[in-house]
C-alpha cells in the first residue's frame, strides 16, 4: 500500500545526493537608451492646435442644436405664431409712456400694492388666484448679481444678445430702484436660465447647485412649466425675513425675440419684489393680458416706491398705505 510513496522518497533522496550543474554566468542587464527629448511645439503648432479644439467645440454646439428633440421645434413654431399673434391684436405694445393710460396717484398707489404687496403663487407654485394672496413688503438688501446660464442648444449670437439686453436692463433697474444691480459672470444670486424644452426637464441637478436649498417643488414647477407660461420666477428669503438672498428666472429658449425681451423685462422686475400680477395694473407688464411688452414708466415708479427708504420689509398693506400714496405722489408731481 505504501509502495508509491517509498519510490517518490526514494527519487526524492537520489536528487538531493547529485552534484549541483554549475550556474550559468550572469545576463548583463541591457542599458536603459537616453529618452528623445520632446519636441518643442512651435507658435504654429499651438495656433493649429487652438483651432482644431474650437473646430470640435462649434460641431459639438452645431450638433447640439441639430439634436434639438421634435417637441422644442414645435414649441419654437408655437411662440413664434403666439407672438404674431399677439402683436395683431395691438398687444405687446413697447411705449414707455403710453398717452391713452394716464396714471394719477390713486392709481399707482393702488397697482402697487396689488403688485408688491399679494403674491401670485402659492406654495409649490399654485396660482392663487383672486387677486393673489396677501404678503408681506420684499425687497433685496444685498447688490443683486445677475448670472446667466445657458443650455447646449443656445448658439453665441443669442447668448451675446441675452448678455448685451441683461447687461442694458440691469442699469435701467439699478436706476429705477437705487440699487446696486448688475450681471455678472459667476457667483451670482439672482440666476437667469435660458433653456430648451428638453434642457429645462434635465436642469434639477445643476439648479440645485446654483440655489442651494432651492425646493424640490419649485424645480419640479420648472421641469413641468405649462407651455402657456413664457417664463417665470422665484426669489427666495433666509428663513422668515421679508429679504431676498436668492433668485432664478427660467426663460424658453424658443422664445422669438420680442418675447424673449418681455421675459427679461418682466421676470427681473418681478424677482425684484413685485411679485404679483393685477388685471387692473395699466399701463403694465404686471398684468397677465400682455399688452405691454417692456417696462413702462408705471413700472419703474412702482420699482421707486418699492425701494424708497420709508417703506421697510415686511410691513403689511395696512401699515404700508399711507406711505405709498405720500411717495406716489411726490413721484408723480416730480414728473410734471
Amino acid at each position: 500500500m505504501f509502495r508509491p510513496v517509498l519510490l517518490l522518497l526514494g527519487l526524492l533522496a537520489v536528487a538531493a545526493c547529485q552534484a549541483p550543474e554549475p550556474a550559468p554566468p550572469p545576463i548583463p542587464e541591457p542599458r536603459p537608451l537616453a529618452r528623445p527629448a520632446k519636441p518643442v511645439p512651435s507658435q504654429e503648432d499651438l495656433r493649429k492646435a487652438r483651432a482644431q479644439r474650437n473646430r470640435q467645440a462649434n460641431a459639438a454646439a452645431a450638433q447640439a442644436v441639430v439634436m434639438a428633440s421634435a417637441t422644442s421645434t414645435e414649441q419654437r413654431d408655437f411662440y413664434a405664431r403666439a407672438e404674431r399673434s399677439l402683436r395683431d391684436q395691438g398687444r405687446l405694445r413697447r411705449d414707455r409712456i403710453p398717452q391713452d393710460a394716464p396714471v394719477d396717484a390713486e392709481t399707482l398707489t393702488r397697482n402697487f400694492l396689488a403688485i408688491a404687496l399679494r403674491d401670485e403663487y402659492a406654495h409649490g407654485g399654485i396660482q392663487t388666484g383672486g387677486g393673489g394672496a396677501a404678503a408681506p413688503l420684499r425687497r433685496w438688501q444685498d447688490p443683486v448679481r445677475l448670472q446667466i446660464e445657458f443650455g447646449a442648444s443656445t448658439d453665441v449670437a443669442t447668448r451675446r444678445v441675452y448678455r448685451v439686453e441683461t447687461g442694458e436692463f440691469a442699469s435701467r433697474l439699478a436706476a429705477a430702484t437705487g440699487h446696486p444691480v448688475m450681471q455678472t459672470d459667476s457667483g451670482g444670486n439672482f440666476i437667469v436660465m435660458v433653456l430648451s424644452d428638453d434642457e429645462r426637464r434635465a436642469i434639477g441637478p445643476r439648479l440645485a447647485q446654483l440655489v442651494p436649498g432651492i425646493p424640490a417643488r419649485d424645480i419640479a414647477v420648472m421641469q413641468d412649466l405649462d407651455a402657456d407660461n413664457f417664463c417665470t420666477v422665484f426669489a427666495y428669503s433666509r428663513g422668515a425675513v421679508p429679504v431676498y438672498s436668492n433668485a432664478v428666472a427660467l426663460i424658453r429658449a424658443e422664445l422669438p425675440p420680442l418675447l424673449q425681451s418681455s421675459c427679461i423685462h418682466e421676470e427681473l422686475a418681478q424677482g425684484m419684489g413685485l411679485a404679483n400680477d393685477s388685471p387692473d395694473a395699466r399701463p403694465s407688464i404686471f398684468n397677465d393680458d400682455e399688452e405691454f411688452a417692456l417696462l413702462t414708466r408705471h413700472d419703474e415708479l412702482l420699482l421707486k416706491i418699492l425701494y424708497d427708504p420709508r417703506l421697510r420689509p415686511g410691513m403689511s398693506a395696512p401699515e404700508a398705505e399711507p406711505i405709498v400714496r405720500r411717495i406716489a405722489s411726490e413721484l408723480l408731481a416730480q414728473s410734471l
